[in-house]
């Protein structure tokens, strides 16, 4: 089960872009509390705890008690937005999550075993396919990542999503088959098979020529008659007058 963080708000008491300006001056970020057939609520957050909490990972993936002004509102952030130079939080978003409720959320792809793929091993190279799953589970129960095990594959060999085990309260958004991680080749990988293949050939070719030559026996003399041998005793052409 997921375990709810605490953190703390305050109420904002205007809306509009200069009051958020204001705010931000002043150390602070704004949000909105929406959802659950409820009126939207204008919050402030302290800035560097939200930061703390966005860079710390699994953000959009954790439950909060928000407590504004002693009263505890039971949320998950849906989206947030960062300064486009400084990366700071201006604003973010939360969505109320009422005791027993199903949400949709997008779960990052862990890969393990690296170190045990043979094909990572022959220089191949990890290809992350689907960095997210969008999955529907209960509020209580987001999984903290979709786990690829990779320990065994060849190159040019993929995990896809039906090859994971997921638990059963969790239903995937989207086809079940999707492509999570193949391992791709290095560079050069198909020329080093074409010429194995070739150098494969030409051995068994000249294998064979041998065989092929011992089998037909020695030639046979020009004008003789198949299988005819010379009469015993008789004299060369040469000799006859």
């Amino acid at each position: 089960m997921a375990s709810v963080q605490e953190m703390k708000a305050t109420v904002r008491p205007k809306a509009g872009k200069g009051a958020a300006r204001a705010a931000r001056y002043s150390g602070r970020v704004p949000g909105v509390i929406y959802g659950d057939k409820q009126a939207p609520l204008l919050v402030l957050l302290e800035h560097d705890e939200l930061r703390k909490r966005i860079y710390a990972g699994r953000f959009l993936t954790t439950l909060y008690n928000l407590d504004i002004d002693g009263t505890k509102h039971r949320v998950i952030p849906r989206d947030f937005q960062l300064d486009a130079i400084k990366d700071l939080p201006m604003h973010v978003d939360f969505l109320r999550v009422p005791e027993g409720a199903s949400i949709r959320v997008h779960i990052s792809v862990h890969v393990l075993n690296t170190d045990q793929s043979p094909g990572v091993k022959r220089g191949g190279a990890v290809n992350i396919v689907t960095h997210s799953v969008e999955i529907e589970c209960p509020a209580e129960a987001i999984p903290d990542a979709i786990e690829v095990d990779i320990a065994g594959l060849e190159i040019n060999h993929s995990r896809h999503l039906s090859d994971v085990a997921l638990p059963q309260n969790v239903r995937v958004i989207g086809r079940a088959d999707m492509t999570l991680v193949t391992v791709v080749p290095p560079s050069g990988y198909a020329e080093e098979l074409r010429a194995a293949a070739e150098a494969a050939a030409a051995a068994v070719a000249a294998a064979a020529a041998p065989a092929a030559g011992a089998e037909g026996g020695a030639p046979a003399a020009p004008g003789a008659a198949p299988g005819a041998a010379p009469a015993a005793g008789a004299a060369p052409a040469s000799e006859k007058k």
